[in-house]
């Protein structure tokens, strides 16, 4: 759909990431904490993008997408997450700076140009941050991952994913030494914090929040 505007399409990616990871439909009070506008505004769009056939809307119980709003929300998606690929990779941007450059990325309208982007990067799965990249027909690549939060003392994991893509949050990990790839053994588990103790590597060892520890996503590493 040529006749659809940045801001539209913004919309789209917000319900899409409100409704997938509440499994429920997206409230007008949600989209605008998302989007940070009003909720009378986001009224107003909403209108505008149910006249196109990109959403459905009922009253107290929320939107959803359309089939053709979901797919252009997950090309958006799909775009975002290749050149956050693109920008770490071959630009040597760090982690906690390509949101935003992604953001005005993602609206580039030629898929010709995204089909090689994604062919020149090999058709990476996952994005710098650990989140799955939909293939050309939306299809995502998903993998058993739980938060550090989850684990229990003896376990050895890896790092593979964030769930909290703030920058101050990433180059927090940064100084920690915990990005992706990192392996983890937990050591101890404090009651009264919820704080938990790690090894990393091999030798430097490290007490985490509780917060840290539930933004952080891992696999469990395999023995031998």
């Amino acid at each position: 759909m040529d006749n659809i505007s940045y801001t539209e399409e913004n919309y789209l990616k917000a319900i899409y990431k409100i409704s997938e990871n509440s499994a429920a439909k997206a409230s007008t009070n949600a989209i605008a904490a998302d989007m940070n506008t009003s909720a009378a505004s986001v009224t107003d769009m909403i209108k505008r993008l149910n006249e196109k056939g990109l959403v459905l809307y009922e009253s107290r119980r929320g939107v959803s997408l359309t089939e053709e709003g979901a797919r252009i929300a997950t090309a958006l998606i799909r775009k975002h997450r290749l050149w956050e690929v693109f920008l770490v990779d071959k630009l040597r941007f760090s982690w906690d700076e390509v949101h935003d450059i992604a953001e005005q990325l993602e609206h580039i309208k030629s898929d010709e140009l995204i089909k090689r982007l994604d062919t020149y990067l090999a058709h990476p799965k996952f994005d710098p941050h650990g989140d799955p990249i939909p293939d050309a027909e939306g299809n995502f690549t998903f993998r058993k991952q739980a938060p550090l939060a989850e684990s229990k003392v003896g376990d050895k994991v890896i790092v593979v994913g964030v769930q909290d893509h703030a920058p101050a949050f990433l180059q927090y990990l940064d100084r920690l030494h915990l990005g992706l790839g990192a392996e983890l053994e937990v050591l101890d588990l404090h009651e009264y914090d919820e704080s938990m103790k790690v090894r990393l590597g091999n030798t430097l060892e490290e007490t985490l929040s509780r917060k840290v520890c539930e933004h952080l996503l891992v696999q469990k590493r395999q023995k031998g």
